[in-house]
């Protein structure tokens, strides 16, 4: 897709340091720089930002990072620095709002239930540790397992900014041809992307992922896939000239 642009090439290695540094911390790294439920006692608000940069694992890393090296410097050379961090970060952002709103639909009727039956937050906080801990929460019933779920799963990743990367590029260049391994004839990128998306709209609504492993946060692809996708729809329609965007 062209030479990689020093700001792909940034971000590119500000995750590579923070994939290798939290491989040598630990659990001690996703504590302090994954996003966790904010009624986690490990939230912090900087977690907005940091978990961007960390990942699960090497292919987690790895597939956000080619997607990024594929993509983004093209966009970027399109649109202008300023305006790709813009969609990088706010894709981010949106990503983790999305999945946050998410984990409280999971979160409240198992709290609520608690709640009613009198316990206190500290007593209600210890009900999930202990029962995680002890594995009991998967006897729990489903309400209940969904509660202890969203308050210890971390949200860690780029993958909320790539999806606003790719849903940007398809609005920019929604006919451009693009190969992808294994078949044989190019696919329109509004064809391609736009079919990721909807196979993450289903995992998220269904909570069975087609494509990838079960843990995928499907509703941090979808928001942000939606804030790219937005965002570029409205620069493209008040913003573009015959020559470059700015």
């Amino acid at each position: 897709m062209g030479r990689i642009t020093d700001t792909v090439k940034g971000i590119l290695i500000i995750n590579i340091i923070f994939f290798i540094g939290s491989s040598t911390l630990g659990d001690r790294a996703f504590e302090w720089f994954a996003l966790w439920f904010p009624k986690n006692d490990n939230f912090q608000i900087w977690q907005l930002v940091s978990h961007m940069f960390m990942h699960g694992g090497t292919g987690h890393i790895f597939f956000n990072m080619f997607a990024l090296y594929m993509f983004g410097s093209h966009l970027e050379n399109s649109i202008g620095q300023k305006k790709f961090l813009f969609i990088y970060f706010f894709s981010g952002f949106g990503a983790a709002g999305f999945q946050l709103l998410f984990s409280y639909f999971q979160f409240g009727p198992g709290y609520q239930q608690l709640v009613e039956q009198g316990f206190s937050n500290i007593e209600i906080r210890n009900i999930i540790i202990n029962g995680y801990n002890s594995r009991e929460y998967l006897n729990y019933p489903e309400i209940m397992q969904n509660t202890v779920e969203a308050y210890v799963t971390p949200m860690v990743g780029a993958s909320g900014a790539i999806f606003g990367v790719l849903a940007a590029f398809a609005v920019l260049y929604p006919n451009l041809p693009l190969y992808i391994m294994f078949i044989p004839v190019p696919i329109k990128a509004k064809y391609l992307i736009g079919g990721y998306f909807l196979l993450d709209l289903y995992g998220g609504i269904t909570g069975q992922a087609i494509l990838g492993p079960s843990n995928v946060a499907h509703w941090a692809h979808i928001g942000g896939a939606v804030i790219g996708f937005i965002t570029m729809w409205y620069w493209k329609k008040n913003s573009f000239n015959n020559k470059r965007w700015y």
